[in-house]
């Protein structure tokens, strides 16, 4: 079946010659200044095994073939893979790898791409950009797992570990790259199979924000502006990117609906655009911002902010917190918009609660849906059940107007000039365009 020859003269070394399927002889050559006789006796040994998988395919090849196979150096699995007995991956680094990865990934939005590039940098931390991405095993990505929680330093205050969520959307961002290099055949299989993601959820920062303290936010606003942007957030239950894409003519006042566009997902049929019932403390402070000079011909709803990605509204969402006397809320405009699902689940019902939300009953369940003082209340018979908190003082308002004088009342504002400088330097933490935490960008613009 096959036959090893010792070659002599200046290039001395071992042949080992067989067949292929059409009766073309093909040789294998072993160079003997790299290998010996004994070796390449074994690499004849295997040659005539696979020649015989080869030649009856109903056959399973031994699993200590295989081992010896893999055993093999890169050198001899590629001569063997030359000659059509194995398939050989392609050997890439996991620097290769992210940098391929990355360039191609071009229909995504910029705040998803900041995403992976916050996993690169952790990814780089643990491992060297030029090893083998087939070197890489599920224990491996272990001991990386672990070197998140524990002893990578913290990216925005001292200590070291990240958060639980953090890791989770770490590890998932990751594991979208390796499956990635398994459909383009750059490996055979992930090393993050095999390695539990985690929980998304960090539920020492939830944070109800009562109807009580969303009023106390409203008086502490130091514009319409801003009465507006935390209704919409906590009143519609959008994302502080949707609020600044927010336009006029969204507004479908005749069927009490207005339309709201997340870019982030316009690749999903039927994701990228939802109704929003214009609720009535909605509708009250809207008609209140339409009636402001400065707000009657303007195609958006908010003009103070840059429409982009990653616009900066916590700092100033934190001084109002502070005026109203509420204190810190981690992540406001997440717990804000959480609050109103919530809220939404308990009157409505799920499916009013993922249309309106935007979500499905699985994400609601998983990231939003929270349990309140009320509920523990209501649970020992100390509170009745009862709909969202203070729904009949706006019984009376009708399209946009109603109460909404009777809301402004409460609050005295200060100039706009006083509050609303040309522009500022950068400060603090800011809100990402999908409402999460994260890094200050560039030249971003404070209130």
């Amino acid at each position: 079946m096959a036959t090893l020859h010792k070659r002599p003269g200046a290039t001395p070394g071992y042949e080992i010659l067989f067949f292929d399927t059409n009766g073309k002889r093909l040789t294998i050559y072993l160079g003997g200044r790299r290998y010996n006789e004994t070796t390449a006796r074994e690499v004849k040994k295997i040659v005539e095994e696979l020649v015989f998988y080869r030649d009856n395919p109903d056959q399973i090849p031994r699993e200590s073939t295989l081992k010896r196979i893999r055993e093999f150096s890169d050198d001899i699995q590629q001569k063997l893979a030359k000659v059509g007995l194995v398939k050989v991956t392609p050997t890439h680094t996991v620097r290769e790898l992210w940098d391929t990865f990355q360039k191609q990934k071009t229909d995504v939005e910029e705040s998803t791409m900041t995403t992976y590039e916050a996993a690169n940098d952790r990814f780089f931390a643990f491992f060297k950009g030029n090893e083998l991405l087939t070197e890489l095993t599920s224990a491996t990505m272990q001991r990386w797992k672990t070197y998140l929680r524990t002893e990578i330093p913290r990216e925005r205050s001292t200590g070291r570990g990240l958060a639980e969520s953090t890791v989770a959307g770490t590890l998932t961002k990751t594991k979208a790259v390796f499956n990635w290099a398994v459909r383009v055949g750059w490996l055979d299989k992930s090393p993050l199979d095999g390695v539990g993601r985690g929980s998304y959820r960090n539920e020492s920062k939830d944070r109800f924000v009562t109807m009580d303290e969303y009023r106390r936010l409203l008086d502490a606003c130091p514009c319409q502006e801003w009465r507006v942007i935390i209704t919409l957030a906590r009143i519609g239950g959008l994302h502080p990117c949707e609020i600044l894409t927010f336009r006029w003519s969204d507004i479908d006042e005749e069927n009490n609906r207005f339309q709201v566009f997340n870019a982030k997902l316009k690749r999903y049929d039927g994701l990228y655009k939802r109704e929003v019932p214009i609720f009535p403390e909605v509708a009250a402070e809207l008609r209140q911002l339409r009636a402001t000079p400065d707000n009657q011909d303007t195609e958006h709803v908010i003009n103070r902010y840059p429409r982009r990605e990653r616009s900066n509204l916590g700092t100033e969402f934190s001084r109002i917190a502070k005026r109203a006397g509420i204190g810190l809320i981690p992540r406001p405009f997440d717990n804000m918009r959480a609050s109103r699902s919530t809220e939404i689940y308990k009157e409505y019902g799920p499916k009013a609660e993922n249309r309106w939300i935007g979500h499905s009953d699985a994400v609601a369940l998983q990231h939003y849906l929270m349990v309140t003082d009320d509920d523990y209340a209501i649970a020992a018979g100390k509170k009745a059940i009862h709909a969202v908190e203070n729904r009949a003082t706006w019984e009376n308002s009708a399209g946009f107007g109603g109460c909404a004088e009777s809301c402004r009342e409460k609050s005295d504002f200060p100039t706009l000039e006083k509050i609303f400088p040309t522009r500022f330097p950068t400060v603090g933490s800011g809100i990402g365009w999908n409402g999460s935490e994260g890094k200050k960008s560039k030249g971003a613009v404070n209130p």
